[in-house]
């Protein structure tokens, strides 16, 4: 389970994507598959969580990597290159943004 802590020596990635109530579970879908089969068994995966709002219109994605670089190879892969393209065509936009925590709060 992802640690969510101020100092920590890993980078977290919030990805956020704009969908419909039509294509959110085949985006979901398409999500689950990319982190079991390709995602997780990649360099510096530590994490991942998947949230999707009441109206099914946003999916907000949640990892951490051990470094910025291993989240940017992944990214650069043939394989997650193919993957985005189809998640591309099931949501309006897509973001993955790199964040350090400011704070925590448990």
């Amino acid at each position: 389970m992802p640690s969510i802590a101020k100092g920590a020596a890993l980078q977290t990635v919030i990805t956020t994507f704009e969908t419909t109530p039509g294509t959110c579970q085949d985006l979901l879908d398409a999500l689950t598959s990319a982190y079991d089969d390709f995602i997780s068994h990649q360099r510096g995966f530590i994490a991942a969580g998947l949230h999707v709002n009441d109206a099914q219109t946003r999916v907000a994605n949640y990892s951490q990597w051990e470094k910025r670089e291993d989240f940017q190879a992944m990214l650069r892969s043939d394989e997650m290159r193919k993957r985005n393209r189809v998640i591309n065509e099931l949501c309006k936009s897509f973001e993955p943004v790199m964040y350090e925590v400011a704070e925590s709060y448990n």
